[in-house]
């Protein structure tokens, strides 16, 4: 018996060096230690873990989360709120981020921030960074969410449009990476969720023209960021839903036309969270939520493009806006 605990003793020993050796400043709180220098009378009373890195009122995480006023994004400071996060929200609306932050202030005792900002403006992704990092404050979680669609032909909109479109989603969240990542390196703990889309796992469709392709280049710049940051305890996951239940086809006026979708097509925003949290947890790089989705992602995968193509063309009508 003795025999084998020494053997623990020794194995948390060669792990602790390992990681160490791997990203120090993940492990340089995570230490063995034991109670007396010498070792006739080991038990495993004599071993404790020094686990003042664990969550408290002091060190607990901390998450950014934009286009946080509604939706998914909304959902996302619940959830991370009921994990024990602090929280800074930022989105537009200063009203709808005032009351959220209020309801999570009482329901979880956790300091909320308020940043009201446009990420459309080029320079917002370095005001809301500098303002979330101020007085030295870390966040440790990162939730891109900000989106919207623009609903018709793409040469019936106007430029200024797509390229505020493009903004929004393309390159504020690569901004917001670059300028929060080099610190989640320093402390060698980082997660990022990228909210993609099933679009962008499947072909184009007419109507909301940019959609797709800009949701396939988060996926594509997740897949790049989590195998660069791995090593450093950075986990990066695009999450790419389906059909939720949420403002955004009020913003992109499909409403009406994915009303008449079935209802198996569909699934409540708190679920497609939870799933993104813990899949971000557990290290996955893209996570598509529900059954049904995995199903429209393989069958994409499986058929040939000029059928895949096909395929999603003739569906469109069915909850795409295309004039």
């Amino acid at each position: 018996m003795f025999r084998a605990r020494a053997q623990t003793c020794m194995f948390f020993a060669i792990v602790h060096d390992r990681c160490t050796r791997v990203c120090p400043t993940r492990y340089s709180s995570f230490k063995i230690i034991n109670s007396r220098t010498a070792f006739p009378d080991l038990t495993f009373h004599n071993i404790r873990f020094d686990t003042s890195y664990l969550m408290t009122k002091a060190n607990r995480h901390r998450a950014l989360v934009t286009g946080a006023s509604a939706g998914i994004g909304a959902e996302f400071a619940r959830q991370l709120a009921a994990r024990g996060c602090d929280l800074v929200l930022t989105a537009r609306r200063a009203e709808c981020l005032q009351a959220l932050a209020s309801e999570l202030r009482a329901a979880h005792a956790i300091a909320v921030d308020v940043i009201v900002d446009d990420l459309a403006d080029p320079a917002a992704p370095v005001r809301i960074a500098a303002a979330a990092t101020q007085d030295g404050r870390a966040v440790d979680v990162l939730v891109n969410n900000a989106g919207y669609g623009v609903p018709g032909r793409y040469d019936k909109v106007a430029w200024d449009v797509h390229a505020r479109f493009m903004q929004v989603l393309v390159t504020a969240p690569l901004a917001l990476c670059h300028l929060l990542l080099p610190s989640m390196r320093e402390r060698g703990y980082g997660r990022i969720v990228n909210v993609a889309s099933l679009a962008g796992l499947v072909p184009g469709t007419p109507g909301n023209t940019l959609y797709g392709p800009a949701k396939a280049f988060l996926v594509r710049v997740s897949q790049g960021l989590a195998l660069e940051n791995r090593a450093c305890g950075i986990h990066v996951c695009a999450l790419c839903p389906g059909f939720t239940h949420s403002e955004f086809h009020d913003v992109s006026q499909a409403r009406e036309l994915v009303s008449r979708l079935p209802r198996w097509m569909w699934m409540d925003a708190d679920e497609v969270v939870r799933r993104g949290l813990d899949a971000v947890d557990r290290g996955r790089v893209v996570c598509v939520p529900g059954r049904v989705n995995r199903a429209i992602k393989v069958l994409a995968d499986l058929l040939p493009d000029r059928a895949a193509l096909a395929m999603v063309g003739r569906r469109a009508k069915d909850f795409r806006v295309r004039e």
